[in-house]
């Protein structure tokens, strides 16, 4: 027991383990922020073990107001992994920074557990990059319009980040080419 307990606070993003709330971008134009977006780096996850590169995300706003969500990669063996979802906001009350996403068949979006926390923590004013990060911080994604960040872009994404209470050092970058 008190080894996990030990692993636990050892895998705290923050020195005291407790970081301040999550923060998110005050306001997402949902019209602006769909299309395609090209993954940058993202904090190591189990659901993506299998992709080796070409990571894009696109979005398609929807009439009821959802976004339909499909992420693709290329694994090791050169084929290309599509996953397809939905994202919604996660109540009214909430901004349109803070959505929910699942991958779950829609028959299991009346539970609660199929939904994940997407939220918008930084977002340019062009809407050129966007991190999407969760209250846990277990995940993290840097997102593009384009293929590659400017190093000066990227070093001022990963200062805002470890401000949030995030470990930059843990992502890993994303190849983004043939």
């Amino acid at each position: 027991m008190l080894i996990a307990l030990f692993m636990l606070t050892m895998r705290s993003p923050v020195p005291d383990g407790n970081p301040a709330p999550l923060q998110v971008v005050p306001s997402v134009d949902l019209v602006r922020y769909c299309g395609t977006w090209y993954e940058i780096a993202r904090l190591p996850n189990r659901f993506q073990k299998d992709c080796a590169g070409n990571v894009t995300a696109t979005y398609t706003l929807l009439d009821d107001g959802t976004v339909k969500v499909v992420n693709r990669c290329r694994k090791a063996d050169g084929e290309v992994a599509e996953a397809e979802g939905k994202a919604r906001r996660r109540s009214d009350a909430d901004p349109a920074s803070k959505l929910e996403v699942r991958f779950a068949p829609s028959w299991l979006s009346i539970f609660p557990f199929v939904w994940g926390n997407y939220w918008i923590i930084d977002l340019a004013p062009d809407y050129s990059y966007a991190v999407i990060g969760e209250p846990s911080r277990e995940y993290l994604w840097i997102l593009s319009r384009t293929p590659a960040l400017g190093s000066d872009v990227y070093a001022g994404i990963l200062e805002r980040i470890r401000n949030q209470g995030y470990d930059p050092a843990a992502l890993v970058m994303t190849h983004q080419g043939e």
